[in-house]
């Protein structure tokens, strides 16, 4: 009998101990990428919206040393919210990226284009063996894939008019947090977003993307409205007008 019990008392204690090392490796495991040489230069050359593309010249060669390890990562190795993290921190680091390539000597994105292709059809994004567009990720991957209207504030095209660029990575184990963060930034900034005489002023995203928004703005608008904003759209519901507003695609490296 005492053996009986001893067995199960170190069977008890085993187990205790394996689910022990379980939840440790999952709290100290190293994070599915390494996003720390891109969180050091958004940190240091991002605020507010303004982009200081002189400093990240400087250090275009740490921000290629990100793109590459962004190029070895196999995707599908990663959980759903990492494989959310991965394409729109790997879409914003490859914009910066084509801006570099011609920096300073343009005034907007769109001047790396040509009259045949945009600049986002351009195939520069490295990942896991393939070469693909800016508009692959975001067209084939993250808007299909995804299903998430937010990511519309969370990639940057570096245009005045863009939700701006996210000063730190986006994590998987943070995600949502970070996504409701830059889309309720963005629906309060009243030089973004704005109601006057019965007409709720919204950013063309609304309309490029209308069904991502399933075609009401105002809806979405609403959810993630504060303050005397929302008071006032759910005050009007019923009989609010939406208009778009023009897109500015100056290149957000100046005073937002």
């Amino acid at each position: 009998m005492r053996r009986i019990k001893n067995f199960f008392r170190f069977f008890g204690y085993s187990l205790l101990l394996t689910l022990a090392v379980a939840w440790l490796s999952t709290v100290w495991a190293a994070p599915a990428v390494d996003n720390s040489i891109f969180a050091d230069l958004l940190g240091k050359y991002v605020n507010q919206g303004q982009v200081d593309y002189d400093g990240l010249k400087r250090e275009e060669s740490r921000l290629d040393a990100y793109l590459k390890i962004l190029a070895e990562v196999d995707p599908e190795a990663l959980g759903r919210n990492d494989q959310f993290a991965f394409y729109v921190n790997a879409y914003n680091a490859w914009t910066v990226k084509l801006i570099l390539t011609r920096y300073p000597d343009l005034k907007s994105i769109k001047d790396l284009g040509s009259l045949f292709k945009s600049p986002w059809k351009k195939k520069i994004v490295r990942i896991d063996g393939k070469v693909i567009s800016l508009d692959n990720v975001e067209h084939d991957i993250l808007r299909p894939g995804f299903k998430d209207p937010r990511v519309h504030f969370a990639i940057n095209c570096a245009a005045f008019s863009c939700p701006p660029l996210h000063t730190e990575p986006y994590a998987g184990s943070r995600i949502d947090a970070q996504l409701d963060q830059v889309t309720r930034s963005f629906v309060n900034n009243p030089n973004r977003t704005y109601l006057k005489d019965g007409t709720l002023y919204v950013s063309k995203i609304f309309d490029w993307f209308g069904e991502d928004f399933d075609n009401d703005p105002y809806s979405f608008v609403v959810e993630y409205a504060e303050g005397d904003l929302k008071d006032r759209l759910l005050a009007g519901k019923g009989n609010i007008n939406v208009k778009y507003m023009d897109y500015d695609w100056t290149l957000n490296n100046r005073p937002q």
